[in-house]
């Protein structure tokens, strides 16, 4: 009988054990799979209105606007910008041209042959964000100008009135990465997978907007920045998640949080700083 009754102790614990284990497998799997089908996309909302990017895009369209912001442009300039580059490359880096122009390389599609810069510089996002920014603000009154009549002045483009197909999503971006709309740009991205570096993204940041005072604490990086230069580094702070590896961005009381998926929240953020926290190393 006690052999008996120390088989269905076994049996029951075999059993127990299966059981939880298969639970922690079952957790583990539906944890990994909603992951999986995350649509990972950054949205900018002006009013009832919204326009979307991918997360790649995203990274392209907050630098064009911090470049912009760092020139003391005005908001109309990022957004004839970022519809001009829409347009040319769908707001990505590709090193091709086209049969209209079989030179064309980076955001702008600048030709060399035809000065814009050579084959190295105008694929150097900054270096070619720069030159268009150089070209449009010798154009008179291009603040006033339709953004295909701006555009067109800078690109000489075969296909001037394809600008306007961009013009809604240039304005929303450029209002929210320029700080001019608070809390209208965030993005919905799967959870972290390797550890940040908060320095890393001080160096990013001072690339994208000049000289910031910055202090590295561990994982978070904080910037004394307010008003709409604040807003401007939280967006690009929020676009910027996916590469950098932020899981949280916290400005003038109100908090972006990479797990959480819904947008700015109410938080106990002081004014007259930007944190920026990354994702933390194993022990």
């Amino acid at each position: 009988m006690a052999r008996r009754r120390g088989l269905r102790r076994l049996v029951v614990l075999l059993l127990t054990l299966a059981l939880v284990a298969g639970g922690i497998y079952t957790a583990v799997f539906f944890v990994q799979r909603s992951e999986t089908l995350v649509s990972e996309r950054c949205t900018a909302v002006v009013g009832d209105r919204t326009a979307e990017l991918a997360p790649d895009q995203a990274v392209y369209a907050s630098l064009i606007t911090a470049v912009a912001v760092q020139r003391g442009l005005p908001p109309r300039a990022a957004s004839i910008a970022l519809a001009t580059a829409m347009q040319e490359s769908k707001l990505r880096n590709i090193g091709h041209g086209d049969q209209a122009g079989p030179d064309s390389r980076g955001l702008f599609q600048q030709r060399p042959s035809q000065g814009w810069g050579t084959e190295e510089q105008v694929m150097d996002p900054y270096y070619a964000v720069n030159a268009f920014y150089d070209a449009l603000v010798e154009v008179p009154g291009y603040e006033s100008l339709d953004i295909t009549d701006a555009a067109q002045r800078v690109q000489r483009s075969a296909y001037p009135l394809a600008y306007a197909r961009h013009e809604e999503l240039g304005r929303f971006f450029a209002s929210g990465f320029s700080g001019q709309t608070p809390e209208a740009v965030h993005c919905t991205l799967r959870s972290s997978a390797l550890p940040g570096d908060a320095g890393a993204v001080s160096a990013e940041l001072g690339k994208a907007y000049g000289p910031v005072g910055t202090v590295v604490d561990g994982q978070t990086l904080v910037v004394e920045a307010t008003g709409s230069q604040a807003w401007s580094i939280a967006h690009w702070a929020v676009a910027n998640a996916k590469g950098l590896e932020v899981t949280r961005v916290e400005v003038a009381g109100r908090s972006w949080n990479r797990s959480e998926r819904n947008g700015w929240q109410e938080s106990p953020a002081p004014d007259g700083q930007v944190r920026i926290t990354v994702a933390a190393r194993e022990a």
